[in-house]
C-alpha cells in the first residue's frame, strides 16, 4: 500500500495536496469541505492590506477634522485591531472543526502591517503562515536589488515575532531567482511557494476598457514552476511548494519528482469540483504502486537537477534543443 504522508514546514500531512489560498477557503464551511474531500492541508484565503486600510479609512472619514491627534491615533489603532476580526475568527473556528493543518495567508505590499497581523494570526491558532508578497517590478526607477531587499526585509522583520513556520509565496520575475530563493531560505523561510500568479488583465476592444483576464490556469502553465523547482531542489535549505497549473495526478507526480514537497491546487478545483482531490490522490497512489514506490520519499526529487548526472539538461542544452532541434 502506498504511503502518501509527508512533512511540509515541519507539519505532518496525510498527503502532499494543499488547497491553495482562494475563495474556496474564505469561509468555515468551505474549509471544512476541502478537508472532507481529502486535502492534506488548507491555505486560507489571503488577508489583504487593502482590506485593512479600507476599514481604517472608512472610520477616519467620519472623524471631525478638529479631533485631537491622540484621538485619531486611537481610532487608527482600533482599526488595526478590529480590521481582521473576521479572518481571525475563521482561523479559530476552522482549527476546532478540521483535523488537517490550517495555514493562514497574509498579503501586504508595505511593511507597516506585517508584524501586527502576523502576531494576531499566531494567537488565533494558525499552524503556519504563508506570506504572499506580490510586488510587481514595474517601476523603472527601482532596481532589482531594491525589490529583492524588500522581500528579505519583510522576512527579517517578521521572523522574531512569530512562533510558527512561515512560507514565502513569490512570483517568477527576478533577475536572479535562485539567489533570492537562497537568501529567503537563509533568513528563515521554512518554504517557498512557486509561483504567485499575478492578475492578468485583458482589453475590451469594443468598449476600449480594461477587462479581467482568464482567471484559471491550465496544465501548460505548470512548466515554469516545474523547471525552477527542479533547479532549486537540493540547493536551498527549505521546502518547495508547487503552485499554478497543477490539475491532475500526473501534474502532482511531476512536481514531486522535480523536488516539490507539496502541490497546491486551485483552478482544477473550480473546474472539476472538490472531488478532484480524491481523484488525484487515487492517481498518485496507483502510479506509485505501478512503479513499486512505497512512499513519496523513495522518488521525491529523483529528477531534480541536484540528483541528475546530466545537470546541463535542465538549462542551456534543452533550450538549444527546443530552438534548433538538436537530438
Amino acid at each position: 500500500m502506498s504511503i502518501l504522508s509527508t512533512e511540509y514546514m515541519g507539519l505532518k500531512l496525510k498527503n502532499p495536496l494543499l488547497v491553495a489560498s482562494c475563495s474556496l477557503t474564505k469561509k468555515r464551511d468551505g474549509v471544512e469541505k476541502c478537508a472532507e474531500a481529502g486535502a492534506g492541508a488548507i491555505v486560507l484565503k489571503s488577508l489583504f492590506e487593502e482590506q485593512i486600510d479600507f476599514e481604517i479609512k472608512d472610520m477616519e472619514k467620519h472623524l471631525m477634522p478638529y479631533w485631537h491627534p491622540e484621538a485619531l491615533d486611537y481610532v487608527q489603532q482600533m482599526g488595526m485591531s478590529f480590521g481582521p476580526n473576521e479572518y481571525l475568527k475563521l482561523i479559530e473556528e476552522t482549527k476546532k472543526t478540521v483535523s488537517v493543518p490550517v495555514i493562514a495567508s497574509l498579503n501586504c505590499i508595505s511593511p507597516k502591517w506585517w508584524i501586527t497581523y502576523a502576531k494576531q494570526i499566531v494567537e488565533a491558532g494558525a499552524d503556519a503562515l504563508e506570506l504572499n508578497i506580490a510586488i510587481m517590478p514595474s517601476d523603472p526607477n527601482r532596481t532589482g536589488t531594491e525589490i529583492e531587499d524588500i522581500y528579505v526585509k519583510i522576512v527579517n522583520e517578521i521572523k522574531p515575532h512569530i512562533s510558527i513556520p512561515f512560507a514565502v509565496k513569490i512570483g517568477p520575475y527576478f533577475s536572479s531567482l535562485a539567489h533570492l530563493a537562497n537568501r529567503l531560505s537563509r533568513e528563515g523561510a521554512a518554504a517557498l511557494v512557486l509561483f504567485n500568479r499575478f492578475y492578468q488583465p485583458n482589453i475590451n476592444t469594443e468598449n476600449l476598457t480594461l477587462a479581467p483576464g482568464y482567471n484559471f490556469s491550465s496544465p501548460e502553465d505548470m512548466g515554469l514552476s516545474l523547471r525552477w523547482i527542479a533547479l532549486l531542489s537540493g540547493s536551498i535549505g527549505c521546502d518547495l511548494a508547487a503552485s499554478t497549473g497543477i490539475h491532475d495526478g500526473e501534474g502532482v507526480i511531476k512536481q514531486l519528482l522535480a523536488g516539490a514537497t507539496v502541490a497546491q491546487l486551485c483552478s482544477t478545483l473550480y473546474l472539476n469540483g472538490l472531488q478532484q482531490i480524491g481523484k488525484i490522490i487515487d492517481e498518485v497512489s496507483m502510479w506509485m504502486e505501478n512503479k513499486g514506490f512505497q512512499s513519496i520519499k523513495e522518488f521525491h526529487g529523483k529528477l531534480s537537477q541536484s540528483e541528475s548526472d546530466k545537470p546541463e539538461l535542465y538549462e542551456r542544452v534543452q533550450y538549444i534543443k527546443a530552438l534548433v532541434g538538436i537530438e
